[in-house]
């Protein structure tokens, strides 16, 4: 073998110094989960910082032909105990004062001390090079070596940055009423104790008005304690926009609330706006929880088993295949929960985990970025059992007590790096919605399976939109493709409506000790709802050239051989503040949705004529110089409808008045097709994220600006996607060019465009369906599975807390006929699962 030295010398060229900016993986492997705690520890390849796992160096070096690699072990220190800590063996957590991450006084995120050992391995002999060795060889190789061990270990992990970014919930910024508030002269002075609400007598979670000095009780939170609103009515019929939390007040300042901005805020005149009704802030002492306190009290217990609904009974952990743990990233719960499910499904498990070996193998130079290589290191890792192990318990050295339900488990940092990156919300540490995050990884699934089998199909199915005619009951059928069901909660049909109505009556009589009642909800009171007819106002009949009333039915035109259904728990207010309904839903373990099968055109039925609606001409187009497909400069008479569309002002004026920017409103508007205001709103809300959102209504067809024009190059990435979708390439150019060019328009357009693209008898090939050797294709359109409408339930996620954006996901899963309850790290049999209060559900079809 040779010498040590010689064989460092002949590698030097080939090891690197980090360098500001280089990603270095030093914390997880590329191609597993294994860590520097895990057996056999962590090799860093000392050129591209990649980490990998002992099971994978030997793949690295044979393919890279590096050789030089950063060998990390680590290994849990023992706690000691403190003194302070009444022998107890667990040393007293530093209390988190603010509410943020990895800053002083906020969440500690890294509490585990460790030791660390380091030395460098030379492939393929694996010889080791300790520091101490290093002491003794020629100057050249002991500095560069020793530069690039000490910037390895120095730099900030990619998995590190990730987790820890300085997120700080207290940062408030200065109320633009804060300067110019004004106060009315009415004379009211307020006590420096003593409070009381003016209308209900509510003792605590006061707020007075800095306008007119009137002290009212705080919002109502989700489980019925806190106030009963009446600062928030107050604001709503006076407009007087600021509050200060009275008990908060201290010479440091205060809580102070803004009504109008909706979020907590600086206000630099505090001093000033006290004094005025007779608080003099240098002498107040704090005497109520800051809103921060509570926050930060909240997101202490948000990790703790007692919060979930089986809190009252005792659960056995489980480990083993398919009884994976994830570590919580910090508000990744949503993420966790989403893919524990997916997991489940035989589509995701064929597509990524049974192919791991292939796909490993045929993995870029760096995995860390590979969508498919990420996916299946994730379902590998759920579904082996190699990571479902107790986790170790720091206050029992000698391991002797019972398993606690931790696992070690997996941390899917980069997966969630790598499905978040771009993306303004997922990128982030804050909470999300689970089925947002849903649609967003079946849309990249869908991205980035152009070839082979494509597991999202599992849950996509066709939808029927039947618009009658009240005037000329003739008919139009369209479809088009979802993946989610979502199931309205009629809150008028709650079976419990007089202790509902008793238990609001005693809250607002500021009865502390009335209890809080969820509404009943019968599972078939949603369904009826769902495909109940929907009035449409104001729509264009093409039979009678004017406006009049319809009626939309929405039917299956398949079904799926996986279901979700959503609970439209989460809505606006009246005053659009977003909220959840805090239901109980009786949803069943089987369902037949048979009755729901779309028909089709029905015999002696008359469709709608296929004609445009006349011409409306909005504010911003001029009426002089429109060229439609058959206009000319001399005659502009024969413009297309498409370039200045109809579109309904009262809903546009609406959206607007909401703050939505007002190109984006007359998008929302033009393509849901003037069907009304909530609509509308649901366009909105999903497009919020387009990068488009507020660019001009470009009409299909018709240029998007200087330099664009319908047959400008169009993007051959964007076209393979459509084409992975089961469309033909003329058809996927069709949209493109309709859309600008831009991929998430254009799939909304293929969808909704169906029966305009049967006209086209256009096969795979690209040619027209006369040359097609086998005549006529299939009609084009999305691959869709079809079958039976019998389902039975195997997983659900719940969720806790008052909205999407905040409180803590859990999933309950079927296996093999026992429900496992799956909380992060945290996995174990199920005793009583709250089927009740799911939000997301998902089913499977039951074979006849």
């Amino acid at each position: 073998m040779a010498d040590v030295g010689e064989v460092l010398m002949s590698v030097l060229s080939t090891i690197r110094v980090p360098k500001p900016g280089d990603r270095v993986h030093k914390d997880e492997c590329a191609l597993s989960f294994s860590t520097p705690e895990s057996e056999g520890g962590l090799y860093v390849c000392m050129n591209s910082f990649l980490g990998f796992g002992s099971q994978y160096v030997d793949r690295h070096h044979a393919r890279s032909g590096q050789r030089a690699y950063l060998h990390i072990t680590r290994t849990r220190k023992a706690k000691k105990e403190d003194d302070s800590n009444s022998g107890s063996g667990h040393p007293p957590k530093k209390k988190p004062t603010r509410l943020a991450i990895g800053i002083e006084g906020g969440f500690d995120v890294e509490q585990d001390q460790y030791e660390e050992d380091v030395k460098v391995v030379i492939w393929p002999d694996r010889q080791e090079v300790t520091s101490e060795d290093l002491a003794t060889m020629p100057d050249v190789v002991r500095e560069r070596v020793s530069l690039s061990m000490a910037g390895i270990m120095a730099a900030d992990s990619v998995s590190h940055t990730l987790q820890v970014q300085q997120w700080d919930g207290e940062v408030r910024q200065e109320s633009r009423h804060a300067a110019d508030l004004k106060q009315l002269e009415n004379g009211i002075k307020i006590p420096p104790s003593g409070w009381r609400c003016e209308v209900c007598d509510l003792q605590e979670n006061l707020w007075m008005n800095l306008t007119d000095g009137k002290v009212l009780c705080g919002r109502r939170y989700f489980d019925g304690s806190g106030g009963n609103n009446h600062a928030l009515l107050h604001f709503q019929e006076t407009g007087y926009p600021l509050a200060v939390k009275l008990g908060t007040i201290t010479p440091d300042g205060a809580d102070v609330y803004s009504y109008d901005e909706d979020d907590m805020v600086l206000d630099s005149k505090l001093p000033e706006h006290l004094s005025h009704f007779g608080i003099d802030m240098m002498t107040m002492e704090k005497t109520e929880r800051t809103m921060t306190e509570l926050e930060i009290a909240v997101n202490q217990r948000v990790g703790e088993w007692e919060v979930i609904q089986e809190s009252g009974t005792t659960l056995r952990p489980l480990f083993g295949p398919g009884l994976t743990g994830m570590k919580n990233l910090g508000n990744s719960c949503y993420l966790n929960s989403v893919m524990q499910v997916l997991f489940t499904i035989p589509d995701f498990q064929n597509k990524y985990v049974s192919n791991i070996d292939k796909i490993i193998n045929e993995a870029p130079s760096d995995p860390t970025q590979d969508f498919k290589t990420q996916v299946a290191k994730l379902g590998y890792g759920l579904l082996s059992g190699e990571y479902s192990k107790p986790a170790p318990d720091p206050g029992d050295e000698n391991g002797a007590s019972e398993p606690r339900g931790d696992q070690i488990g997996i941390a899917p940092q980069m997966f969630k790096a790598l499905v978040g990156r771009g993306h303004p919300e997922f990128s982030t540490n804050r909470q999300q919605d689970a089925q947002e995050f849903l649609l967003h990884f079946i849309n990249m699934v869908e991205r980035n399976c152009r070839s082979g089998p494509n597991p999202s199909e599992a849950f996509r199915f066709l939808v029927e939109e039947r618009i009658v005619c009240q005037q000329s009951q003739k008919a139009k059928y369209t479809q088009r493709v979802d993946y989610i069901v979502q199931l309205p909660v009629p809150m008028d049909q709650a079976t419990n409506t007089e202790e509902l109505q008793e238990a609001e009556r005693r809250h607002e009589e500021g009865d502390s000790s009335a209890p809080t009642v969820r509404a009943q909800i019968p599972f078939t009171a949603c369904m009826a709802a769902l495909s109940e007819p929907e009035t449409l106002t104001d729509f264009w009949s093409s039979a009678v050239q004017a406006k009049t009333t319809a009626t939309k039915t929405t039917r299956f035109a398949s079904f799926p051989d996986y279901l979700v259904i959503q609970i439209k728990k989460f809505t606006f207010g009246l005053d659009w503040v977003p909220k959840k309904l805090d239901v109980s839903i009786d949803v069943p373990d089987t369902l037949d949705l048979s009755a729901l099968l779309a028909t089709g055109q029905q015999p002696g039925e008359e469709l709608l004529p296929e004609v445009a609606p006349p011409p409306l001409m909005t504010p911003d187009v001029e009426v002089k110089g429109i060229l439609g497909s058959h206009g000319n400069e001399e005659d502009d008479s024969l413009y297309s409808p498409l370039l200045s569309p109809v579109l309904d002002d009262s809903t546009v004026s609406q959206l607007c008045e909401m703050g939505f920017p007002l190109e984006a409103c007359r998008k929302a508007v033009y393509y849901t097709g003037n069907t009304g205001i909530d609509a509308a709103m649901n366009w909105i809300m999903s497009h919020m994220d387009d990068p488009d959102f507020s660019a001009p209504l470009v009409l299909p067809g018709c240029s998007s600006g200087p330099g664009t024009t319908p047959t400008e190059s169009l993007s051959e990435e964007h076209l393979a996607t459509i084409v992975s979708m089961g469309f033909s390439r003329d058809q996927a150019t069709k949209a493109l060019r309709a859309t600008s060019n831009i991929l998430d328009r254009a799939v909304d357009w293929i969808f909704s465009h169906l029966d305009d693209l049967e006209s086209m008898d256009v096969s795979e090939g690209g040619r027209s369906a006369a040359e097609s050797e086998g005549g006529r294709d299939p009609p084009p359109g999305p691959r869709v599975r079809d079958g039976p409408g019998k389902y039975e339930l195997f997983a659900f996620i719940s969720h806790m807390g008052t909205s999407t954006m905040c409180g803590h996901y859990v999933c309950h899963i079927k296996k093999d006929q026992q429900w496992v309850i799956f909380n992060d790290q945290k996995v174990c049999a199920s005793e009583k699962p709250p089927k009740d209060l799911g939000y997301l559900y998902f089913y499977r079809r039951v074979a006849e």
